[in-house]
C-alpha cells in the first residue's frame, strides 16, 4: 500500500522536525522509531523519548485510506539524506516500509503502530498564551546558556518560565549566574510557574524560527504544549522548587560602568588563551576611568588587556570565571551593557541600559 508520494525535500523537512529527540540507544527498541500515521492525504510524523514529544503534519498523503506504522527514524533520514533530488514514494507491505526513488529501493522493517507508547497530553491547560515565535525564540537565547547540566539539583538542568499577568518570564541558573529575561504578552493571567527541561529548550530553540508567527503556549500542571506552524511539541515538566530568583538578582549597586559588548568580548577572548583549562579565572581590576583584565596559567604566562571606561566609583578587585562572562556576550544581541559591582566578594549584575527586560548575575571566584 503506497503512503506517501512527494518530492525529496517535502518528505526530509518533517522528518527532520521529529528526529531530533530520537534516542540511538533506548531501553524500548520502539523509542527508535517514528510513528508515521496517514488519514487520506493528512501524514502525520511523531516522535517521543516519554518525556518529550513532537509531532508534524505534511498533505502528501496518497489515497483515501488510514493507515500507521513504525520505523527506525536515523535510517529513515540517513536513507533520504543520501539519496539525489526527485520523487520519492513510501510504500507498506508485510511489515516492511519500502522507500523508493528512482532506481534506488530500500526495504526497512516496521514495528507495529499500537506498541508505540504516546505522551498522554493534559486535559486542562492552566494558561494559554500566544506570542510570536521570534519573540520567545529571542527570550530563550538570553537565558539558555545559564541552565546547568547534569546537575544533582534536577530542578536547575532547566529553565523557569513564570506567567504573571501580561508578563512572560524565563529564568535559568547552575548556581554560579542567572539569567532572567521578560516579555509582555497580549493578554493577562493569574501566576504560573513551571520548569521546563533542558532538551525540551534546547529542541525548542532548534524548531522555531526568525517569524512573525503565532507560537500557542499552552501550560498545564504537569505539563507544557508548544505549537506553531504544523509542529506540536508537549513536554513533562520538571517537578521541584526553583530557587528565589527575585533574591539573587542584587539591588542597591552603587558601581556601574557601560561598555561595548563586542569590545569586551573581544578582549575576554583574548585573555581567556591564556587561562588554565581547569581553572577558566581573569581577574577584573576596576579603577576610575579604566578596567584591566588579567589571566595567568600553570606556566607562568600571563595576559593583560585594558580598556578605557567612564566609571568614578570604588576600585574593585575581583575574579570571574571567564566562560560566564562570554557566554552572556555572545547570546546577547545589543551594542552596549551595563555592569553593576558591589565589592570584590558579592555578585556582578549585566544589564541592558534603559531595559528592564534583562539581568544576568554571575558570582565572583577567588583568584
Amino acid at each position: 500500500m503506497q503512503l506517501v508520494k512527494t518530492e525529496r525535500d517535502n518528505l526530509l523537512r518533517p522528518l527532520q522536525t521529529v528526529s531530533g529527540i530520537v534516542e540511538r540507544r533506548h531501553t524500548l527498541p520502539i523509542l527508535a522509531n517514528l510513528l508515521i500515521t496517514k488519514t487520506g492525504a493528512d501524514v502525520s510524523f511523531l516522535s517521543t523519548d516519554l518525556e518529550l514529544q513532537i509531532t508534524t503534519h505534511a498533505g502528501f498523503g496518497v489515497g483515501s485510506d488510514q493507515v500507521a506504522t513504525t520505523v527506525a527514524a536515523r535510517k529513515l533520514l540517513d536513507i533520504l539524506r543520501a539519496m539525489p533530488n526527485g520523487e520519492v514514494s513510501l510504500t507498506l507491505s508485510d511489515k516492511r516500509l519500502t522507500v523508493q526513488s528512482g532506481k534506488s529501493r530500500f526495504a526497512l522493517q516496521t514495528l507495529s503502530a499500537e506498541e508505540f507508547p504516546t505522551v498522554a497530553q493534559a486535559k486542562d491547560y492552566g494558561a494559554s498564551l500566544s506570542v510570536p515565535q521570534k519573540t520567545f525564540r529571542q527570550l530563550l537565547g538570553m537565558v539558555h546558556f545559564a541552565m546547568a547540566q547534569q546537575d544533582i539539583r534536577y530542578y536547575l538542568n532547566g529553565m523557569l518560565l513564570v506567567v504573571d499577568g501580561n508578563q512572560l518570564m524565563a529564568i535559568a541558573t547552575d548556581g554560579h549566574r542567572l539569567a532572567y529575561a521578560s516579555m509582555e504578552t497580549d493578554a493577562s493571567f493569574a501566576r504560573q510557574e513551571v520548569i521546563i527541561p533542558r532538551k525540551t529548550i534546547l529542541e525548542l530553540q532548534r524548531l522555531l524560527e526568525d517569524l512573525d508567527d503565532v507560537l500557542k503556549i499552552d501550560i498545564a500542571p504537569t505539563q507544557v504544549k508548544f505549537t506553531f506552524g504544523q509542529v506540536e511539541l508537549v513536554s513533562k515538566l520538571v517537578e521541584g522548587k526553583f530557587p528565589d530568583f527575585q533574591r539573587v538578582i542584587p539591588k542597591g549597586y552603587k558601581n556601574h560602568f557601560m561598555i561595548g559588548r563586542e569590545e569586551l568580548q573581544r578582549s575576554l577572548q583574548r585573555a581567556a588563551i591564556l587561562t588554565s583549562d581547569k581553572f577558566k579565572g581573569v581577574r577584573c581590576l576596576i579603577e576610575p576611568g579604566q578596567l584591566k583584565i588579567l589571566s595567568t596559567n600553570a606556566d607562568q604566562e600571563e595576559a593583560q588587556e585594558e580598556l578605557e571606561i567612564a566609571y568614578d566609583g570604588d576600585s574593585i578587585d575581583i575574579g570571574f570565571n571567564v566562560t560566564y562572562l562570554l557566554d552572556v556576550l555572545a547570546n546577547l544581541k545589543v551594542e552596549f551593557l551595563q555592569v553593576s559591582l558591589g565589592d570584590s566578594n558579592s555578585s556582578a549584575l549585566i544589564t541592558v541600559p534603559e531595559n528592564d527586560n534583562f539581568k544576568y548575575v554571575v558570582m565572583p571566584m577567588r583568584i
